[in-house]
């Protein structure tokens, strides 16, 4: 298969639509619900793909000591324990954590868009 640079992109792309709509309605109902879950879940999902499809296009993939790859390794990681801790909340039906959880992911959005910044301004810099 021949991946162009556009296959990464518009799967990161698609992850922050994702992921965004499950970390802002749930920061708007102040409650975590599945379907909220499932978003995380689904952004995570692209951003691996993404992050995967951008490793086949790289000269020099994942070099730990470049920023963007630093900070994206960073975001998916945290994505990844967000949508495991997101998990455990719903399935253990844990009342207090759910009203609370949208503290936590709002955090985690925000780190997760310092990559996904910065790879659009090294994407339109190339």
């Amino acid at each position: 298969m021949i991946i162009t640079i556009w296959m990464p992109a518009a799967l990161i792309t698609l992850a922050l639509v994702f992921y965004s709509i499950g970390i802002w309605s749930e920061r708007i109902i102040r409650y975590l619900k599945k379907w909220h879950v499932a978003f995380f879940w689904l952004g995570f999902i692209f951003d691996t793909l993404g992050t995967y499809a951008m490793h086949m296009l790289a000269s020099n993939p994942f070099d730990i000591t470049e920023p963007h790859t630093f900070t994206g390794q960073i975001a998916l990681w945290l994505m990844l324990v967000h949508s495991v801790w997101a998990s455990y909340i719903v399935l253990r039906g844990n009342e207090l954590a759910r009203n609370t959880f949208h503290k936590y992911s709002i955090v985690v959005w925000i780190i997760w868009l310092i990559p996904y910044i910065g790879g659009m301004y090294l994407g339109m810099n190339k």
